[in-house]
């Protein structure tokens, strides 16, 4: 797992950076174009992002695994599918990504480089919300890996784009893409201050779901570390 791991670094940080790329832009063009309708701007920016999702996930799979996110590489790291020895990398690589994808999304957008969102996202039940997302993504994750790998990232889109709806956050289930979200004052932002708490939250979420998924599979071996189907995963190699 440590071989090409410069390789690996830069496909989680342009795939990470792609999909922030992905949620703001759309969210800006969707809050433009629907015309004061947020459940429109809604509907855009979730399919936007689902689209987007499964195409990085196959697309960066093969190489990195395609995580693009600190809970699924944790828990990858704690089922001892992953070496911890790569996860500070893997970590770096995601927010700075991350970071650079909000940055690029304020340049087409032709929008201030550098914002803080004052967009307000906080309470217990915003919080709910962040831990059932993430349950429900880590949930998908471990379940596929295992039983259905060539669907893992379709499943994984989708599980994604139901959550936009029937979560009270929007789920955003991504410490990188929570810290990153809080730099863009635009419809897809999140208030700095909200941030940590949103983060406590999908850690609890993942590592529900991570103990869980270790419990169902006791007695079986460790799921392979990638988001990629089976046959896609040679190629990065």
């Amino acid at each position: 797992m440590t071989d090409r791991l410069p390789q690996r670094l830069v496909a989680e940080a342009i795939g990470t950076g792609l999909l922030l790329a992905a949620v703001v832009g759309s969210g800006i063009m969707a809050e433009r174009l629907a015309g004061g309708n947020a459940g429109v701007a809604l509907l855009a920016n979730t399919l936007a992002t689902a689209g987007a999702l499964a195409a990085l996930i196959l697309t960066f799979g093969p190489v990195s695994g395609a995580h693009f996110n600190p809970a699924v590489t944790v828990a990858l790291a704690w089922r001892e599918a992953l070496p911890w020895r790569v996860v500070p990398g893997y970590l770096a690589a995601q927010l700075v990504g991350a970071v650079l994808g909000v940055w690029l999304a304020h340049l087409m957008f032709e929008l201030p480089v550098v914002q803080a969102s004052t967009r307000v996202r906080t309470g217990f039940g915003q919080w709910a919300g962040e831990f059932t997302a993430t349950f429900a993504l880590l949930s998908v994750v471990w379940g596929c890996v295992r039983h259905h790998p060539h669907a893992t990232p379709h499943a994984v889109a989708c599980v994604i784009a139901g959550a936009y709806w029937f979560t009270s956050s929007t789920s955003f289930a991504n410490p990188a893409v929570t810290a990153a979200r809080a730099l863009s004052d635009t419809f897809a932002g999140v208030r700095p201050a909200d941030v940590p708490a949103f983060v406590a939250a999908q850690a609890l979420g993942a590592a529900a779901a991570t103990a869980l998924s270790a419990w169902f599979a006791a007695d079986r071996p460790v799921v392979a570390p990638s988001l990629a189907p089976p046959e896609a995963r040679g190629a990065g190699e």
